[in-house]
């Protein structure tokens, strides 16, 4: 039986994404976890695998469509299968609204391969390149156009079947085509209104630092935050990082400071299962797999979570090579689905830029987030009484009050630094 290839839901805001190619085409053989789309988001651009075996039926998406999570853009099946013929391709809209993504969470996560849809729901298929109705533009040429107020639809494209390129926006002359109605909400200005001058530039906020803006204020404004701080003899830690590492050739699989704290994290988390809780409302959903969300600073600006799955039970050196590739990757503006979604709790490390000590924002509906700083020499008082130099680390969790309280969170934070300074417990 045919099965349909979903647009993933990859974040619990996600509620579109922008499918940029597809790397098989109608009657090509796949197999389970074969990379088959690549599709944008606010955050990346991502690689789709497909979850079943077969043969390409049916595409139904093409280039530069923007598609519903959940929606159907494909559908894989036997060799020498019919395609359905009850499905018409996913609905796509225009590029002036890929600036206005709803502030409200998206619908829940839709299985990556769910039935077909019920005959009648869309009667006429559409396939190959022919999508009447539609603004068919490269993701490159409606960032463009959002950024100089260009109405697509009034754009010639010179790309394949009429597709709007790169090259078409930036030749068009702007004052000939107003921008469409943008039905975004802008964020209120604290005092007056926005200056103009010629000492000044007004800068557009991407969509994905729009989106990260959205997301925050969300969380500030109703999630209460409540913070735990505490300071890590890191020392011990330190030095055996570098006793592992000095017996690794192999610079992929060497181990960071961040490896150490997010393996102590996950290990801390057995120890603490309602705090790798999701909220949603009157229901707390508690997770068996401890699945740590890694906050990565993106080189264009804003950041994005990579996540270490079953961070608890991976060896360490294992773990510290799959977060170094899913951490350049992520650089790199290409992840898969799996590495993005799925976190039950995160961490957030600003140490590599000396920051001493900061207080993350919980990134909901997960229920804390641990936000650690710099290894620094500081005066310490030694245990007879003298001064010394020692290491220390602070560390900071944020903890959404209505899933913990101040006391568990406290212990939380001393059986993290119990793990932290004695770093051999980390490897057992």
């Amino acid at each position: 039986m045919a099965q349909p290839i979903i647009m993933p839901k990859l974040g619990f805001d996600m509620a579109e994404g922008t499918l940029i190619t597809w790397t098989v085409a109608v009657g090509d053989a796949v197999s389970k976890g074969d990379v088959i789309a690549e599709i944008e988001t606010d955050k990346a651009t991502i690689e789709i695998e497909t979850t079943v075996a077969g043969h390409v039926l049916q595409l139904l998406a093409g280039p530069g469509d923007i598609v519903a999570v959940g929606a159907p853009i494909g559908y894989v099946g036997a060799e020498g299968e019919a395609a359905p013929d009850d499905v018409a391709p996913p609905a796509a809209k225009p590029a002036a609204q890929e600036l206005a993504p709803a502030v409200e969470a998206a619908p829940a996560p839709a299985p990556s391969v769910s039935p077909a849809p019920a005959a009648g729901d869309a009667p006429v298929p559409v396939t190959g390149d022919k999508f009447p109705g539609r603004i068919k533009a490269s993701p490159v040429a409606r960032r463009i156009a959002d950024e100089r107020g260009i109405d697509l639809s009034r754009v010639t494209g010179s790309g394949p079947g009429g597709r709007i390129v790169k090259q078409d926006v930036e030749d068009f002359p702007v004052e000939e085509a107003p921008a469409a109605p943008v039905t975004e909400t802008r964020a209120p200005v604290p005092v007056g209104d926005i200056p103009t001058g010629p000492d000044m530039d007004t800068i557009e906020l991407s969509s994905l630092r729009r989106r990260i803006g959205q997301r925050m204020v969300q969380s500030k404004q109703y999630v209460p935050h409540f913070y735990v701080t505490t300071a890590i003899d890191v020392a011990g830690a330190l030095a055996l990082r570098q006793q592992l590492n000095a017996s690794v050739t192999d610079e992929t699989r060497k181990i960071s400071v961040n490896d150490l704290i997010v393996k102590a994290a996950a290990l801390t988390l057995r120890e603490f299962p309602n705090l790798n809780s999701h909220f949603y409302g009157d229901v707390l959903v508690r997770y068996n797999r401890i699945n740590i969300g890694i906050a990565v600073a993106l080189p264009g600006g804003g950041l994005i979570n990579v996540v270490a799955r079953d961070a608890d039970k991976t060896a360490l050196g294992a773990m510290a090579a799959q977060n170094r590739d899913m951490i350049a990757r992520a650089r790199d503006g290409k992840v898969k689905t799996d590495e993005i979604e799925g976190s039950t709790f995160s961490v957030s490390n600003l140490g590599p830029y000396d920051v001493e000590h900061f207080a993350a924002i919980i990134n909901p509906p997960e229920a804390g987030i641990l936000a650690v700083g710099a290894a620094q020499k500081v005066p310490v008082v030694l245990e007879d009484g003298s001064l010394g130099v020692g290491m220390r680390m602070r560390a900071t969790i944020s903890v959404d009050h209505r899933v913990s309280d101040g006391a568990e969170a406290a212990e939380f934070m001393k059986a993290f630094k119990d793990l932290i300074e004695n770093p051999m417990r980390l490897l057992m």
